[in-house]
């Protein structure tokens, strides 16, 4: 077994070294010589090209013709793991290249990215920034200082197949009872009316990964229990981290209305099991609707609604915040044209368009309240209010190490392969002794 895991990861290092080496071939010494001598700045930007990206991306070259263009290098879902992303990204800018100009974080990466980003309060205006939504720019700021802008904002939600739960459960109410969240004692009640049908009842992310530590979190938060105080002493070891993670080892193997597979599962993973065995209740971003279409069929779409996510009984709903963010890399030659760029994206415009053409949340506090806007688009009044709930994950250049820790016990248990308490005392001992990680 030992052999097996040292191989694993040899394979591991030696893709990422691969895809290291395919990242830099992107900035050849053609793509240098093209940049230096045409008439028109060429600034590169770091990301996951969606369509909905793409489109702004072609206005904004659109509008600058002749001037300025944005050349895109995609670092797509499809084909990296967000810890990819990561490491390319870290590995690339350690080198001090000037051939990346702009990059996308996520949130929660933005200490560990900020030593390498140009800082934008100087580059940007109070106006700017005002229009930004705080609990979007919440995450936007290290040691005081504004090192990105957002993207777009992100949220947990829950997912579910309004045709087939109607046709079993056959009570509109519970629509409505869905979107306000309701406890999970109830939600559990449920998957009663579905114990004789293949369809997996509730899957949500289980694998050894952040998405995994999210859901715990959100349990965590539904009983004011932080995972990480303001020390940064972890909390997890406590009645409320136990009760946590005792309903999602629960979830599976007591109540049974999450199949075991979901332990092997990410977010890919997840809506692949999800639209291809005809879930029932799917957690995941509320982003993810149109980067995971390849997995819905156009006969499931129309009846793919949201809701928020099921909170512990007489608790407060609680949902993870995620999101990307924008930074300009501080060895860039490019800075005032990247600056031009990312304020482009924060325009109303774009970020319409990619909400309407994408589904990405705008992080502009007056598209909100843009009364025509909202009427087209109606999600948003759900979006707003779920906002309420929202909750942020510990902001620390040290978060990656310890999700690590975290999200590896929390697998275990609902493997079965560990009891809660020891896992959850295991975890909180290897990150207080900060011991490594030996998977």
């Amino acid at each position: 077994m030992i052999n097996i895991e040292k191989n694993f990861y040899v394979i591991i290092s030696i893709v990422l070294a691969v895809l290291i080496i395919l990242f830099t071939f992107v900035f050849s010494s053609g793509n240098i010589d093209s940049r230096s001598t045409s008439k028109t700045k060429t600034i590169y930007y770091v990301d996951h090209i969606s369509p909905a990206l793409q489109k702004v991306i072609d206005l904004f070259n659109q509008k600058h013709k002749g001037n300025l263009k944005v050349e895109t290098i995609n670092l797509s879902f499809n084909k990296f793991s967000t810890n990819e992303r990561k490491e390319l990204l870290a590995r690339y800018l350690r080198s001090r290249n000037d051939r990346i100009d702009i990059f996308a974080v996520d949130q929660i990466w933005v200490p560990r990215f900020a030593r390498w980003a140009v800082p934008l309060q100087l580059l940007l205006d109070s106006s700017e920034i005002s229009k930004v939504m705080p609990n979007a720019m919440q995450t936007c700021r290290y040691n005081d200082t504004i090192v990105a802008v957002p993207l777009y904002i992100d949220i947990a939600v829950m997912f579910y197949r309004s045709d087939l739960l109607l046709r079993v459960v056959k009570d509109s109410k519970i629509i409505n009872d869905l979107a306000q969240s309701i406890n999970w004692d109830d939600f559990i009640k449920l998957h009663k009316y579905f114990k004789h049908t293949n369809n997996p009842f509730y899957i949500f992310q289980a694998d050894d990964y952040e998405g995994l530590l999210c859901a715990y979190m959100e349990l965590m938060a539904n009983q004011n229990n932080p995972l990480v105080d303001s020390s940064g002493n972890v909390l997890i070891n406590t009645p409320e981290g136990k009760k946590s993670l005792q309903l999602l080892v629960d979830l599976v193997h007591k109540y049974n209305v999450t199949p075991k597979d979901v332990t092997y599962l990410k977010e890919n993973e997840s809506f692949k099991l999800f639209g291809e065995r005809n879930g029932i209740f799917l957690r995941s971003w509320s982003s993810m609707f149109d980067d995971r279409s390849e997995y819905l069929s156009s006969e499931i779409r129309p009846f793919l609604k949201m809701a928020a996510l099921p909170h512990l009984p007489n608790a407060k709903p609680s949902s993870v915040y995620g999101g990307w963010n924008l930074m300009i890399s501080k060895f860039s030659e490019n800075i005032p044209e990247a600056t031009k760029f990312i304020k482009f994206l924060l325009s109303e415009e774009s970020q319409k368009i990619m909400y309407e053409e994408g589904g990405y949340l705008p992080t502009i506090k007056s598209i909100y309240e843009d009364a025509e806007f909202v009427a087209k688009n109606k999600d948003l009044v759900f979006f707003k209010d779920l906002f309420k709930s929202g909750v942020h994950r510990p902001f620390m250049e040290g978060y990656t190490n310890l999700s690590d820790k975290i999200s590896y016990y929390l697998n275990r248990a609902i493997k079965a392969e560990m009891p809660v308490d020891k896992a959850l005392a295991e975890a909180e001992r290897k990150i207080k002794e900060k011991e490594i990680l030996v998977k």
